[in-house]
């Protein structure tokens, strides 16, 4: 099978740099640093009380994926938005045009590279989460859902800093293009639905009220759906399924009105899935049409 030679390329030059080295060393230091410090303070508590609470294992294992995926989202447009547009300011990205090499080459050669660091982070960082193990509550299956959860966000946002850097000349522009994209996604979607929900609770316009539940309670109806492609949504979502749809049914219906948690739990993180993965697809295929533009 033969390799990309741009990921080969950018995977030899990152692993003769120390600071692939030192980044998941601080960052699953900081991880680890946490979790035993917040073992810690259980085990005192059992001394005092001679009680277990679990509910610490599990604020732990929240508090972990979501630094994680936190990380992924803010930094992947960081690592992908350069990617083309530095090859253009350096003036190298014509000479690869000449070269073999197809535009589809150049770009998922690029975005593997990225996600190839962002992947070594994730899971580096798993023995720390499998730490819930010892106590129960997480099964395989669970980190496996997370994982994918991960991944999809990074394709996702990933796939948004490269179609960025592929239309747009300056890196510094397409960096901001990537965050605003990302922002659109994650914060306008919520913030659509947040409106339409105020709408309706202060004697919004009748098309709005129809959206809903017949009117009898106030919900974002089918704005609601936009939120398919929000990637926090999904992951919000995934955490909920883990630490029980209890916990956080009434933060849900607060945020988007009052839906029925289970039977969006029952299909949305599926459904999600597939159509962020349809919109990563998109989005590389205009960058691929982008470089074919530059390349004629």
């Amino acid at each position: 099978m033969k390799q990309n030679p741009i990921y080969r390329r950018e995977t030899m030059v990152s692993a003769r740099s120390f600071r692939l080295a030192l980044i998941p060393m601080i960052f699953n230091g900081i991880l680890a640093l946490v979790a035993l410090l917040n073992l810690y303070s259980t085990l005192g508590q059992v001394k005092l009380t001679a009680e277990i609470q679990y509910s610490n294992f599990m604020n732990l294992y929240m508090f972990v994926a979501v630094l994680e995926f936190v990380m992924v989202v803010l930094l992947m447009p960081a690592l992908t938005a350069g990617s083309i547009s530095g090859e253009r300011e350096r003036r190298t990205l014509e000479l690869m045009l000449t070269t073999k090499m197809t535009p589809a080459d150049i770009i998922f050669g690029k975005l593997a590279a990225s996600l190839s660091t962002m992947v070594l982070l994730i899971v580096s960082s798993f023995p720390v989460l499998a730490m819930m193990f010892i106590y129960g509550g997480v099964t395989v299956r669970d980190m496996g859902l997370l994982l994918l959860c991960y991944m999809v966000a990074a394709l996702l946002v990933g796939s948004i800093g490269i179609c960025c850097s592929a239309v747009f000349k300056k890196t510094m522009v397409a960096t901001v293009a990537s965050y605003g994209v990302l922002g659109i996604l994650v914060l306008g979607t919520c913030l659509a639905n947040q409106l339409v929900l105020y709408l309706q609770q202060w004697g919004g316009d009748a098309w709005l009220v129809s959206a809903g539940q017949n009117g009898t309670a106030a919900d974002s109806g089918h704005f609601l759906y936009l939120l398919l492609v929000n990637p926090t949504t999904t992951f919000f979502l995934t955490m909920l399924r883990m630490a029980g749809q209890e916990q956080g049914g009434g933060l849900f219906s607060r945020l988007f009105g009052n839906h029925s948690l289970e039977s969006i739990h029952n299909t949305w993180v599926a459904g999600s899935i597939v159509i962020q993965l349809v919109m990563a697809g998109v989005f590389l295929w205009m960058a691929v049409r982008a470089l074919e533009r530059k390349k004629r």
